[in-house]
This record gives structure tokens, C-alpha cells and sequence, in this order.
């Protein structure tokens, strides 16, 4: 009897362990990103209902929950205190009719915002109603609010508060509070007419969040618009409005919550490959007075993965004069600090050609904050070789000094030295790599696919390159807790 309760107790054993090591990988896979946000699995693309509320940041985002591909859309919902570690919730929205269709239907894109004077009469305690508004595809703009901090959504019965019409192609309403007006304000993508050349922005008014009247159209945008308010930093009694597009390209402007007026070119605000559906967060309080805003890194690959897609790391955006001209600033939020670990330093050093003279041959692994600040002296080009081996070459990002051009993963970007110094944040997880150049004026966001390596070249070709300061941090999981 004591050798069959030893064995059954063997077998326990090594269930409970095999079931303990599945649960440690499940957020550590070869290509899982260790500070970006990603669902455990599945397809997931544009975020949603990106809105603060009681201390806690929600992220919606369209999900499909059968598969790794696009298609069957809901809304997937995650939870954060610090804009880094998620809590992942349940679906939060499903498809309408009771949809089984991959489009008819189903949950796409939208917004959401604090039913603050209880419009909806939603309200039953001390609990701000959160209201969400959706494109239901083919069925119209939707409505779905919550009593319970996010937690539940209930489909508003009169649905759809702005009913389909197959002309006009109309999704992904953003919905925000326009104070001077004393009115909510949609923006909506839609065409105005059956041309192809009127898809743009319409702009629509309420005062009650259920019944909404068209105001205004604008053309040239497509997919995701975006409008936000923003003080000029360097003239805080200046402000500007932003409306932006799906590819998070934007227009700089006036806006008197029924028309906006554009007095600026459209300008590309992330240069890379993989920055799309752009959205910012409703709500946040005053006192913090960040504008946040996080995308999709549309078209990044995760091979063997079982989950597809991820976000782009959130980022504060700002608006700067600058002698050319107004322009949107971006850099990482400052929570992204709290994952600092092993910190190496490096100032007033020089830097020839040869890779023996590698200052940051001591650093090895995947996920880094990297700072620094570059003097060109007589280089002709520097940059850094990441996830480097000895059977395999890094992926470079290099900066060539006579060109002015910065470049990563067929990415090439001008880019103009300040005082013969160029400044460079890059942020490296397992499959992407995002890039500040100067304060962030220039953004490059794309993702990649690693090879096994894990040293870090810094490098200069054709002549000295001053390091006034370099800093690289390694970057702790997420999920390193989870895993204890």
C-alpha cells in the first residue's frame, strides 16, 4: 500500500510541476513582448474605449477570440494601474443580432468616455456610468454602457443611435466633451458621397449622447480619426486642436466643436512600418495633464506564437513651436522607469572604428531602454547592432552623418543634428523596436523577428564618435511577478 501511495504521490507531483512550468511560459514565449501589451492569445488589432476612471486604465481593442486571424471582431478588454501591467478582463463586447458572421455585425471600433452628469440616467450609486460607442459593421453606430466600472456592458436598447447607410462606409467613432460648446462632439470616419475622394472625418454634435446631428465633413482621412486638444509647450497660453488619422498621420488646426479648420500640411507622426489606429485616453485627470497615446503595430510577426499582434508602447504627445512650424511631440510614458533593472553608464568617452572597441560589449539580452546622446565629431555613420551573435548579425539601426538619414528595418528617416548632437531613445523588446530621436520630435516604430543573439554593438564607421552619455537599462518582464 505504502509503494502505491508513493507512486500515486510521484505522479502529483509531476503533474503539479509540468502544469507550473506551462503557466511560467505562457506570457515568456520566444517572441512575446516583455513590455508591450499583447492578449494570451489570439488576434487583436486597434485599440478602443481607451478611457481612465477611478485610478485604472481600461484597453479595449478588437479581438477575435477563435483565431489568430482578423476577423469575428469583439472587444477585448484589459485593466492597468500604470499603463504597463495589464490585467486581462473578460470580452467586453460581442457582435450584435447575435452575429456569427466574420464582419456582419460584429464589434469594431470606437471609443469611450465618463457619463460624468449621468445623461444615460445609467447611474444607481456613487459609480460614474462609462459609455461606450462602437461600430456595429453594417448595422450601424452603437451605444453600450457600464455601472460597474467596465466590469459588465449592457447594449443600449434604442440601438442604433446613428443607423447604417451601405453609401457612406461609416466607422469608428471617437467620441469626446468640447467645453467651449458645451457639447459632445463624434468624430466619425465616413464618405460624404459615393466618390471615393470624399472619405474623411464627419464631425457630429449631442447633448444627451444618444441623439447625434451631423455638423461638418473634412476629406483625406481613412480608418480611426482621432481629435485632441493640445497647449503648445513652449507658449502655455497658446492651444492647438490635432484631428488624426488612421495612420496616425495628423492635421494641426482650429476647431469650434462643429467644423475643423487645418493650418498645417497633413504631417506623418511615426515614420516607421508599424504605427496604426491611433488613439488617445479619455478622462485623465487634470492634475496629471499628460495627453496619452497608444497603436496597434500593425503587420508585426510572431512565428509559432499564439497570439497575433501588439501595441505600441503608450506615449505622452505634446505640441512644440519650433522654428519650422508647429509640430507633435512623442516619448514614452514615464511609468516605463518602474522596469528598470541593471543600469550601465557611459559619459565624455570616444569612440574609433573597430569593433574591439565596442563600449557595450558587456551588454547581453533582449529587452532595453537605451539613452543617449551622440557628438558626430568625424564619424560618417554610428549606430548599434541589437540582438547581435557569433553565427548571426544583428539588426542594425544606423545613423549616417553626411546623409542626415537615421535608419532601421528599412525604415530611413531624416533627421537633423542639434549642435552637431543627435539624441536617441530606443526602446527594445522581443519583437519590436521603437525609436525617439531628439526629445522625440522623430518617431520610428516597427517590429522585427530576432534572431537568437544577444549582444548589443555600439559602432562607428569613418572616423570618432563622441558618447556624451549613453545609459542602458535592461527592462524586467511584466510578467515577472505573475511568474513567482
Amino acid at each position: 500500500m505504502r509503494i502505491l501511495l508513493t507512486g500515486f504521490l510521484a505522479v502529483i507531483l509531476v503533474f503539479e510541476l509540468n502544469a507550473r512550468d506551462k503557466e511560467e511560459e505562457k506570457f515568456n514565449e520566444k517572441f512575446r513582448p516583455q513590455f508591450h501589451f499583447t492578449p494570451e492569445k489570439n488576434w487583436h488589432n486597434d485599440p478602443n474605449g481607451l478611457v481612465y476612471y477611478d485610478g485604472e486604465y481600461h484597453l479595449f481593442y478588437q479581438y477575435n477570440p477563435s483565431g489568430n486571424e482578423w476577423g469575428f471582431m469583439h472587444w477585448g478588454h484589459a485593466v492597468s494601474t500604470d499603463l504597463l501591467h495589464w490585467e486581462h478582463s473578460p470580452i467586453a463586447l460581442y457582435p450584435d443580432n447575435d452575429s456569427k458572421d466574420k464582419e456582419f455585425c460584429t464589434a469594431f471600433s470606437g471609443s469611450a468616455i465618463v457619463d460624468e452628469h449621468n445623461l444615460l440616467k445609467k447611474q444607481a450609486d456613487d459609480v460614474k456610468t462609462l459609455v461606450a460607442f462602437y461600430t456595429s459593421q453594417q448595422c450601424g453606430q452603437r451605444l453600450a454602457y457600464s455601472t460597474d466600472k467596465g466590469r459588465t456592458w449592457i447594449k443600449l436598447e434604442s440601438n442604433p443611435i446613428i443607423p447604417f447607410d451601405e453609401k457612406d462606409d461609416a466607422r469608428d467613432p471617437k467620441v469626446i466633451w468640447h467645453e467651449e460648446s458645451q457639447k459632445w462632439v463624434m468624430v466619425l470616419y465616413r464618405k460624404q458621397t459615393e466618390d471615393e475622394k470624399s472619405k474623411g472625418i464627419s464631425f457630429y454634435t449631442s447633448e444627451n449622447l444618444i441623439d447625434w446631428h451631423w455638423k461638418s465633413h473634412i476629406n483625406g482621412f481613412f480608418e480611426c480619426p482621432d481629435l485632441v486638444k493640445l497647449q503648445v509647450t513652449n507658449r502655455p497660453e497658446e492651444y492647438k486642436w490635432v484631428l488624426f488619422d488612421g495612420d496616425g498621420s495628423y492635421f494641426i488646426g482650429a476647431f469650434n466643436g462643429e467644423e475643423f479648420t487645418p493650418e498645417s500640411a497633413k504631417i506623418k507622426s511615426d515614420m516607421g512600418a508599424n504605427y496604426y489606429a491611433t488613439q488617445t485616453w479619455s478622462n485623465i485627470p487634470a492634475l496629471d495633464g499628460r495627453t496619452i497615446q497608444i497603436a496597434w503595430m500593425r503587420g508585426g510577426e510572431f512565428p509559432g506564437m499564439p497570439f497575433n499582434g501588439q501595441m505600441s508602447i503608450p506615449s505622452e504627445i505634446s505640441l512644440t513651436k519650433f522654428s519650422f512650424g508647429y509640430k507633435l511631440v512623442r516619448n514614452p510614458v514615464k511609468e516605463l522607469e518602474t522596469l528598470q533593472e541593471k543600469h550601465q553608464h557611459w559619459e565624455d568617452k570616444v569612440l574609433i572604428p573597430g569593433i574591439n572597441e565596442n563600449k557595450t560589449k558587456s551588454v547581453k539580452g533582449d529587452c532595453f531602454r537605451i539613452v543617449g546622446e551622440f557628438e558626430l565629431k568625424t564619424a560618417d555613420s554610428f549606430g548599434f547592432l541589437i540582438r547581435h551573435g557569433k553565427k548571426i548579425s544583428g539588426t542594425e539601426i544606423q545613423y549616417n552623418v553626411k546623409r542626415g538619414i537615421l535608419t532601421v528595418l528599412n525604415s530611413s528617416v531624416p533627421v537633423t543634428p542639434v549642435d552637431n548632437k543627435l539624441k536617441l531613445e530606443i526602446l527594445i523588446d522581443r519583437s519590436s523596436i521603437e525609436i525617439f530621436a531628439n526629445d522625440g520630435q522623430t518617431v520610428i516604430s516597427n517590429c522585427f523577428t530576432p534572431g537568437e543573439g544577444e549582444d548589443m554593438i555600439l559602432y562607428t564607421i569613418g572616423g570618432e564618435l563622441g558618447v556624451v552619455k549613453l545609459d542602458v537599462y535592461e527592462l524586467k518582464s511584466i510578467y515577472k511577478e505573475e511568474k513567482k
